[in-house]
């Protein structure tokens, strides 16, 4: 008889925090985020030829040659002192080297070894890590005989590549790897037969729960206008400081995605560049900032939308509300500064009653209040976004929409249209992420605007869906006496 048990395999992917993390480092406008795009396999970062592109560090998975890593795109190192902006991004790659198995430090072949080149190259050096240089922008035969020069920086035999053109990338692949640490061995599954033994007997006539939402980390993307404190909230979960912040508004320039765990749950937080009015819109960099902003609410299952408490609701935020509906995410509110409010009462109304009057899809949207600055009433954030994805998850049976539908009907009958009422006949769920409805019947394509805002006032309501969007689609049946629809 064959054996029908399954391979032993592994139990489970390794956790992105458990794989190995490599850092790109090197001065400014060498083509760090370049290479990083390369390794990772995707325009994950932003890249321009202005200097100084890259604040943030950046991180991204990258499978090379079998194996995965945690690749990290760093600013360029600078010297400058640690209260100024450039600072501030040089501290932030120190810590990424720190915490690196591998550093590749990266130089521009076509300009030769610089001072910066020399000087950073001494002190990557001395943090005790292992260190792999890139000479990059050595397209040609000449590129090569250029990058030999970086000998000259103690740090090995330069490998030397193009990342803008693909060349020597699959050598730099084979080299990262070499100088990986040895990769730990997996974890494997009890064979089949031995794990239906120790399971319990289901009930073959149970009814099947489905999961609330896919398995996976809960996505976030945490928007708003500039200066509103979006970094700082960032840096207040995850408890270090990961993101650039300071007073200067626009600092964030791309989007950048951490994970971090609370209570069981895995989040996936992207901190988004500041959203500005079009008309405000000017330079193909911010260009490319807002872009990543929008695709990386596209993908969020939560929008956190930070407003500074003492500023109010502008109606920038508005418009940034009004996005988060139409791309129809999950939202919660999130008012930053609360510390500095005096009135906090008539602050929080105003802000609801602006939200209620211009968007009527975000009646009932939850509202946090803390300061990011200090951590007052940071914890309340997580929960509320739990919350709010479940609503976004929700599903309602069809037995019970139908029987509310019904008492809908009779309190507001449906509406004539060209003198004739329509006959609306049931209702059912589609789709959740967001909650989605279909209306059947008769002309149910001519159904209103206001009725329809009707009933999905009534379905909020009664099936508690606080702050989300709601759609209410509708289908009409074809009349078989109607002779105008005939060919």
């Amino acid at each position: 008889m064959a054996d029908r048990r399954r391979p032993m395999r592994p139990v489970a992917p390794v956790p992105s925090a458990d794989l190995p993390l490599v850092a790109i480092v090197g001065r400014p406008n060498v083509g760090k985020s370049t290479l990083f795009n390369r390794l990772v396999g995707r325009r994950q970062a932003l890249v321009a030829d202005t200097p100084g592109v890259t604040r943030d560090r950046k991180e991204g998975l990258a499978l090379l040659r079998g194996r995965t890593i945690r690749l990290v795109d760093t600013a360029g190192l600078e010297e400058a002192a640690p209260t100024s902006l450039f600072g501030r991004m040089r501290a932030s790659s120190e810590s990424a080297v720190r915490e690196a198995v591998l550093v590749l430090f990266c130089i521009d072949a076509r300009a030769g070894i610089t001072p910066a080149d020399e000087h950073f190259a001494a002190w990557v050096r001395k943090q005790g890590r292992p260190v792999l240089l890139v000479a990059n922008k050595a397209e040609g035969r000449g590129g090569a005989a250029s990058a030999m020069e970086a000998y000259s920086l103690g740090l090995g035999e330069p490998v030397a590549v193009s990342a803008e053109h693909g060349e020597g990338l699959s050598d730099l692949m084979g080299e990262i790897v070499e100088h990986l640490p040895p990769e730990p061995e997996a974890e494997f599954e009890k064979e089949e037969d031995e794990f239906e033994a120790d399971a319990e007997p289901q009930d073959p006539d149970a009814e099947i729960v489905l999961p609330a939402r896919p398995a996976g980390p809960i996505r976030i993307a945490i928007v708003g206008r500039p200066n509103a404190g979006k970094s700082t909230l960032l840096n207040a979960l995850l408890g270090e400081e990961r993101m650039i912040t300071g007073p200067e508004p626009g600092l964030t320039r791309d989007s950048v995605a951490v994970t971090l765990h609370d209570e069981g749950d895995v989040f996936e937080v992207v901190d988004t560049a500041g959203l500005r009015r079009k008309a405000r819109i000017d330079e193909a960099l911010e260009k490319m900032s807002v872009s990543a902003s929008i695709e990386a609410l596209k993908m969020a299952e939560v929008a956190v939308l930070v407003l500074d408490a003492t500023l109010g609701v502008h109606e920038q935020d508005l418009q940034i509300a009004r996005l988060i509906e139409r791309e129809g995410r999950a939202c919660v509110l999130a008012l930053n500064k609360w510390d500095a409010v005096e009135d906090r009462n008539a602050t929080r109304q105003a802000i609801l009653d602006r939200l209620s009057i211009s968007l009527a899809q975000m009646r009932g949207v939850p509202v946090v209040t803390f300061s990011a600055l200090t951590g007052a009433s940071i914890h309340r954030l997580l929960p509320a976004v739990r919350e709010a994805c479940a609503v976004w998850n929700a599903r309602v049976p069809t037995g019970e929409l139908n029987r509310w539908f019904e008492d809908a009907l009779e309190r507001h009958a449906a509406p004539l249209v060209e003198g004739r009422r329509l006959k609306l006949r049931y209702m059912t769920q589609v789709k959740s992420r967001p909650p989605t409805f279909v209306i059947f019947g008769t002309r149910a394509e001519q159904t209103p605007e206001d009725y329809k805002r009707y009933l999905v006032n009534g379905l909020r309501e009664t099936f508690n869906l606080p702050g989300v969007p709601i759609r209410l689609q509708t289908r009409g049946t074809k009349n078989p006496y109607n002779t105008k629809s005939r060919s």
